[in-house]
């Protein structure tokens, strides 16, 4: 999985509240609150995984509330981002082993980064209602020994490795955490908000204006799966 030319950085709680939303009648903004002024508001994420980081993004209405990158492993060299790289080189028990602690460690520090991003929202009065984390094509893989004989396999196994370690970390803080297939994010989440398809994209980009770079495909296809959970949740 490729890097970008920049890192996403920790973003405070940013209002945009000159995003409009859809105004359909009989359907709720998504983190609409029936609960009354003063109140929390909902909130919900979405998570992009990249070989040893991710994005994430938390909405709330048509509003990003915050935006930051989450560090999945430590060290640098392609030994911390590319585990199955690593693994390469190893026998399978070895490899398996292997795998298993770094995987450990991805999940607490993923953990600790939703948790972190979960609190602030908390202190800004935001109650976080799910999260999403956006999925390749699903194609199941084979046993270790077979992925590790396969270049291509290797690289399809990193991303379901850190895909599946946002979800355990999400599950970790005690949120409801679903999987969006990426190549159907944008569809899903303009059916679900009953707008069409074609005005979704603009409403992204929109979205990211007022916050400044970086606002990616990495962070408009999380703000999707974030208002598609929100809207559901």
């Amino acid at each position: 999985m490729e890097t970008p030319a920049s890192k996403t950085h920790s973003a405070a709680i940013v209002p945009n509240p000159s995003t409009p939303g859809p105004a359909r009648s009989g359907r709720r903004k998504p983190g609409d609150s029936s609960r009354g002024a003063g109140r929390e508001k909902a909130a919900a994420l979405g998570l992009r995984a990249h070989s040893g980081w991710a994005v994430l993004v938390a909405v709330s209405g048509w509003s990003v509330v915050v935006r930051r990158r989450i560090e999945m492993t430590k060290g640098s060299g392609y030994r911390a981002s590319q585990p199955y790289h690593a693994a390469e080189e190893m026998q399978v028990p070895q490899a398996e082993a292997f795998l298993q602690r770094t995987e450990k460690t991805a999940t607490e520090m993923a953990a600790a980064a939703v948790r972190d991003a979960v609190a602030l929202l908390a202190s800004e009065g935001y109650r976080v209602a799910g999260a999403a984390v956006l999925l390749g094509s699903g194609r199941p893989l084979p046993e270790l020994g077979k992925i590790l004989a396969a270049h291509p396999l290797i690289h399809t196994a990193e991303g379901v490795f850190f895909r599946k370690v946002l979800r355990s970390a999400c599950e970790a803080c005690g949120l409801a955490v679903s999987g969006i297939k990426e190549r159907e994010v944008l569809l899903e989440c303009a059916a679900n908000l009953r707008i069409p398809a074609a005005e979704l994209p603009a409403r992204l980009s929109a979205m990211g204006k007022t916050l400044g770079p970086p606002w990616t495909q990495d962070e408009k296809l999380s703000a999707a799966a974030a208002l598609t959970t929100l809207n559901t949740a």
